[in-house]
C-alpha cells in the first residue's frame, strides 16, 4: 500500500506458473516479504530480493535463487541439516504459524521430519534445536527475550511452552499433563513400509501397553488401523486419547500417513492427486501386511476406523479387501458425489483434484463410491453421525446404513442430534468410543 493511503499496482512474485504451492505470507520487522513455498519439492521459507521470490538460505552469504526440481516419490527422512523437510503443514486453518523470521536473517521455524514436527533457531551461525522433549511444534511467536509456541509429545497433552533465547531454556505455561504413567502409555514407532509401485509409505505403530492387563501366552494382539481425514492432513506423534483408549484394552494402533499426507514433501502429497480411494487404501491393507509379515499382530483379528475423509478410506478398504474383521466409519464420506454438491466454497474444487471431474470421468465415481460398492462389503461396520452435520449429511451415512443392511451385513448406527462434522462433546465422544469397543468385541 501506498504512502498516500492508495493501492499500488499489482505485482506476481510467485506462483503464477501453477508449479508451487505458497503459504504462510509475513513481513519482517523491515517489511520483507517472506512466505513458504514448495517449489523446491519442500514447503520451505523463501523471501522477497529484487521483485521475486528467492529461497531463504543462512550461512552463505543471503538468499540464493533455486530451480524448480522434482522430488523422489517416497518419503525420504531429513537429518537436521538436509534440505529436504517441509516447515509446515497443509494448510487447513486460518492463522497457522510454523515459522517466524528473526532479526538479523535469522528464523524460528517448525522442521518436519518423518512426521515430528521439530523446533530450530536457524541463524548465520548455524541451527540450533528447541525443545528437543517435543514431538510436533506449531503456532510460533516470539519477544525480545523468549521464543513461545504450542507442543505436543507423545506422554502428556499440548503445552504452551516459553523458551528462553539465549540458554534455551524450556519452561510450560499451561497445559502439559501427564494422564497416563509409563507403565500405562503406549509410545510410536515411526516406520515406512512397502506399499504400490515400488514406493513406500509412512506410519506410526503403537503397541499395547497396560501394566494390568497380559494377553494370552503367545497370543499376538489385535490392529485397529487409523486412518486420518483431510485427506491431505496427517497424523503426527503426539499423545492421543483415542489411541491410548485402544493400547490399554490389548489393542495394537497404527497410524497411518498414506501417500498424499502432508510433512512428506510435495511429490508425497501430489501423489493422491485423482488417486483418492486407491492409494490411500492400498497403503492402509500395505501397513497391515507389513505388521503381519513382522510377526507384530494377529492377521485375522484387524479392524479399521476413520473419520470424515478417513471414514470414507476405511469404507473404500472395506469394499476392497477382505483383510478386515470389521470397521467404523464417523461421519465419514460413502457418496463422493453427494459431498461434491454441498461442500463449502474453500473446498468446491477439490473432489476434482482428489478423484477427477465428474463430467469427464464419472466411473471413478462409480467405481470409489462405498455407497455404490456396497454389496462388496461383508465385514460388519458400525457408523456414527452428526444430525447437524452440513458436510456429510445425515441422509449420506443413513443410505449407506441401509444398503448394507439390505445385503445383510451386521452394521450398527448411532446417530448423535446435537453434533455437526466432527463430534465436540465429550460425553458423545466417550459413548462413541465405548461403543466402537464393544462392537469389536463381540466380533472377536
Amino acid at each position: 500500500r501506498m504512502v498516500d493511503g492508495h493501492w499500488g499496482h499489482v505485482r506476481c512474485l510467485a506462483g503464477a506458473d501453477g508449479r508451487e504451492s505458497l503459504q504462510q505470507p509475513r513481513f519482517d520487522e523491515n517489511g520483507m516479504l517472506f512466505c513458504l513455498s514448495d517449489q523446491n519439492g519442500w514447503w520451505q521459507p523463501w523471501r522477497e530480493r529484487g521483485g521475486r521470490l528467492v529461497v531463504h538460505e543462512l550461512g552463505d552469504g543471503g538468499a540464493q535463487s533455486a530451480p524448480y526440481e522434482s522430488r523422489p516419490e517416497s518419503p525420504v527422512g531429513c537429518a537436521p541439516h538436509t534440505k529436504d523437510f517441509d516447515c509446515a503443514p497443509a494448510p487447513w486453518q486460518l492463522g497457522t504459524i510454523s515459522y517466524q523470521p528473526l532479526a538479523g536473517s535469522g528464523l524460528l521455524l517448525t522442521r518436519m521430519r518423518d512426521g515430528f514436527g521439530l523446533l530450530f533457531e536457524q541463524g548465520a551461525h548455524g541451527l540450533r534445536q528447541l525443545a528437543a522433549d517435543y514431538s510436533r511444534c506449531r503456532q510460533l511467536a516470539v519477544d525480545d527475550r523468549s521464543f513461545y509456541c504450542i507442543a505436543g509429545s507423545a506422554d502428556r497433552t499440548a503445552s504452551v511452552l516459553k523458551i528462553d533465547r539465549d540458554s534455551g531454556e524450556t519452561s510450560v505455561l499451561a497445559g502439559g499433563e501427564q494422564p497416563l504413567p509409563d507403565t500405562q502409555l503406549s509410545r510410536p514407532q515411526s516406520l515406512y513400509f512397502p506399499t504400490g509401485q515400488g514406493e513406500s509409505a509412512h506410519a506410526y505403530l503403537y503397541l499395547p501397553n497396560n501394566a494390568e492387563y497380559c494377553g494370552m501366552p503367545g497370543e499376538l494382539p489385535p490392529l485397529v488401523v487409523f486412518v486420518h481425514g483431510g485427506p491431505t492432513s496427517a497424523c503426527y506423534p503426539v499423545f492421543d486419547p483415542r489411541i491410548q483408549f485402544w493400547t490399554q484394552r490389548g489393542f495394537a494402533v497404527v497410524d497411518v500417513n498414506y501417500r498424499g499426507s502432508s510433512g512428506f514433501g510435495r511429490a508425497y502429497r501430489h501423489r493422491l492427486r485423482e488417486q483418492w480411494g486407491v492409494l490411500d487404501v492400498e497403503d492402509a491393507c500395505q501397513a497391515v501386511h507389513a505388521l503381519a509379515v513382522g510377526g507384530q499382530i494377529d492377521p485375522s483379528r484387524v479392524f479399521i476406523r476413520g473419520s470424515s475423509a478417513g471414514g470414507y478410506t476405511a469404507l473404500c478398504a472395506l469394499v476392497a479387501s477382505d483383510l478386515f474383521r470389521g470397521g467404523a466409519s464417523l461421519y465419514g464420506v460413502s457418496d463422493p458425489l453427494a459431498l461434491r454438491r454441498v461442500t463449502h466454497k474453500f473446498e468446491a474444487d477439490y473432489l476434482d483434484w482428489l478423484i477427477g471431474d465428474p463430467q469427464k470421468n464419472p466411473e471413478r465415481y462409480d467405481k470409489r463410491a462405498p455407497l455404490r460398492n456396497a454389496e462388496r462389503i461383508t465385514a460388519p461396520v458400525i457408523f456414527f453421525q452428526g444430525g447437524q452435520d452440513a458436510v456429510v449429511l445425515p441422509e449420506q451415512t443413513e443410505s449407506m446404513v441401509a444398503q448394507l443392511r439390505t445385503g445383510g451385513v451386521e452394521v450398527a448406527y448411532r446417530l448423535y442430534p446435537q453434533e455437526r462434522h466432527g463430534f465436540r462433546d465429550a460425553a458423545n465422544l466417550a459413548d462413541a468410543l465405548e461403543r466402537e469397543w464393544r462392537f469389536y468385541q463381540r466380533l472377536l
